[in-house]
């Protein structure tokens, strides 16, 4: 095992430590985790700097975790809360079309894959749990950007969007009335975009604050998806999505006409 290795290592077991028994001390860190006392020592002073943890008052002798800490294990906690509520909705949506319905989480200006429903055709996409994929290039990810104000969509998905295939819409005023389009229709449509020989067609998935927090998809080789089963596998996708979102607690807003 490489030093930069056993630092981490080492810094994430002190994280664990200071998590069970804060406030915690330098010395009674070193005794629990049995460590020497200058690394556990260091391993505070490097969490402290990443803002994981702060001293527990002005003296810098006992330590407790941020408010970080609490941040990241309530995103956790709320991915796994989507996966929970839409995993039954998930099989309906392959029984229904045949073709392999997929989860997504927005990480950063990608989208995450937390759950997939395989297809039983023996020709389909693949995509292992835990791949990522732009937002811009895939219909989860335009599912959930539709569903934030343009600016803030702008900003997480940079200036420059990237070319992956010749669909892939590069321009922003064309990306911008692409989401729109999205917006309007409910659901987000990728027909290539991203890698050739995929299609899909995806709705975002809305928490109690009406915050979207996930898409839902239906993803097949791209020669599967053909316009006509584009637009009902939207409107599936559409259904799906809202009652995943009404079991977290999403209620849509009323039009007012």
């Amino acid at each position: 095992m490489s030093e930069g290795m056993r630092t981490v290592l080492s810094a994430f077991r002190v994280l664990e430590e200071v998590a069970h028994a804060q406030p915690a001390g330098v010395g009674e860190l070193a005794r629990r985790l049995r460590m020497p006392k200058s690394t556990v020592q260091r391993a505070l002073r490097t969490l402290w700097t990443a803002g994981w943890i702060c001293p527990d008052g002005a003296d810098v002798t006992r330590w407790v975790l941020t408010t970080r800490a609490f941040q990241v294990g309530q995103h956790a906690v709320a991915d796994l809360g989507v996966r929970d509520a839409a995993t039954a909705v998930m099989h309906e949506l392959r029984r229904e079309t045949g073709e392999t319905s997929h989860l997504m989480v927005r990480e950063g200006d990608h989208a995450v894959l937390i759950e997939r429903i395989e297809t039983e055709h023996p020709i389909r996409a693949v995509l292992p749990l835990g791949s990522t994929v732009p937002l811009h290039g895939s219909s989860n990810g335009k599912a959930m950007l539709a569903g934030m104000p343009r600016e803030s969509a702008r900003r997480i998905v940079g200036e420059d969007l990237a070319r992956y295939t010749d669909n892939t819409i590069v321009d922003w005023a064309e990306f911008s009335a692409e989401l729109d389009r999205v917006a309007e229709l409910g659901y987000a449509a990728n027909f290539a975009e991203w890698r050739a020989d995929i299609a899909a067609v995806a709705a975002a998935v809305f928490d109690d604050a009406g915050e979207p927090i996930a898409g839902l998809s239906i993803s097949a080789p791209a020669d599967r998806i053909t316009p006509d089963l584009r637009e009902r596998y939207g409107a599936l996708v559409v259904e799906a999505a809202a009652r995943v979102s009404a079991t977290l607690g999403h209620r849509p807003a009323v039009d007012p006409r």
